[in-house]
């Protein structure tokens, strides 16, 4: 009943938040001055909905969001829909609700994350070894500098050099567009310099701890061949506590696309919030946000059960015991778990 319960009060916690995240959201907006129509006037049509259409769908937005309905029905109104996944149309695309929407540009984000952590990953993992089997040497004072200077850099500003290069000078990739596989080389780099930057410095940290552990000497002193050693011991244990930076750097580069895909203009789910931000949409505003914090939230639940998968004192700490550990310790290696008791030691020698 352990795993059971914790999975039950993780999902209470998660239906508070995000109703918290709507009830702030929601106030935001009433705070902010003007509205969609206000804006539409102003702009003569221009945020995608002229006149014609409005008078169309007018009747629906009053009923729902109308000046004469109480913001407290508006609010309720809105969460019962997003409660049934059916959240209305849009203001900005009156033809199309809300919830299609966003399952139209949540794929298309998810790629993009998906594709960042992977290139990020692939390229980490070796940098982050080869510094810390060469502590102090060139390599790892070298790489570590330039890893530093790309994890200080904005995405967007590296989305802007990698267009002024591939595409302004060399003109050998697209500027922007979402109609080929070419369209997703830019982007993707984009987005994984900066997660490149950290997971390299982690496993850096984890490998290094992992090396001064008791059992990889005694592994090495019992005669254990040096190359043996490093890839079954030091960076298979080294690498398990990257579930805990992966999965939620994939939930906040899913939910952190905005200005990738506005500087690449991808029709994802970060170009959409943009577009409802700038035109006062008030359902699609809010129906990703929700969905941006169930994302974050889904996430990192899912990385702390997988956690324990990989690390039975996190399955002891939850209260389901492993068997045979009852009365004895479990020596598997360093014990990422165990950082709260030291203030989260790898993340701080990363950051440090």
């Amino acid at each position: 009943m352990g795993i059971i319960g914790f999975i039950a009060r993780r999902f209470v916690r998660m239906f508070v938040s995000l109703i918290a995240v709507s009830i702030l959201a929601f106030t935001l907006l009433q705070m902010a001055p003007g509205n969609f129509a206000d804006i539409q006037r102003a702009t003569s049509g221009a945020t995608g909905m002229a006149g014609g259409d409005m008078q169309a769908v007018a009747g629906e937005f009053a009923s729902r969001y109308g000046d004469d309905v109480p913001a407290w029905q508006q609010y309720l109104i809105f969460m019962r829909g997003a409660l049934t996944w059916s959240m209305g149309p849009s203001y900005r695309y009156p033809a199309q609700n809300v919830e299609d929407l966003i399952a139209q540009g949540f794929p298309i984000s998810a790629t993009l994350a998906v594709l960042a952590v992977l290139v990020a990953l692939a390229i980490s993992i070796p940098i982050g070894v080869l510094a810390a089997l060469r502590q102090r040497s060139l390599w790892d004072t070298g790489s570590m500098f330039v890893l530093t200077m790309g994890n200080a850099l904005p995405n967007y500003l590296v989305g802007v050099f990698l267009v002024l290069i591939f595409s302004g000078w060399l003109r050998i990739l697209p500027a922007a567009g979402w109609s080929g596989p070419e369209h997703l080389i830019l982007p993707v780099i984009a987005l994984a310099v900066g997660p490149l930057a950290v997971l390299a410095r982690y496993v850096r940290s984890a490998m290094l701890e992992t090396l001064r552990e008791e059992y990889v000497t005694a592994a090495l002193a019992k005669g254990g061949r040096y190359r043996v050693v490093i890839t079954k011991h030091v960076l298979r244990n080294s690498l398990v506590p990257l579930v805990t930076v992966s999965g939620p750097m994939l939930a906040a580069l899913m939910t952190g696309t905005v200005f990738i895909e506005t500087l690449f203009r991808i029709p994802g789910l970060g170009l959409a919030f943009v577009q409802a931000a700038t035109s006062r949409d008030m359902p699609l505003l809010m129906g990703t946000t929700l969905f941006f914090a169930a994302i974050l939230m889904v996430t990192n639940l899912i990385v702390d059960l997988v956690y324990g998968l990989l690390d039975p004192r996190v399955r002891a700490e939850s209260g389901r015991k492993p068997r045979g550990t009852r009365n004895r310790r479990t020596t598997a290696g360093p014990d990422p778990a165990s950082d709260s008791e030291e203030g989260s030691r790898p993340v701080g020698q990363v950051l440090g």
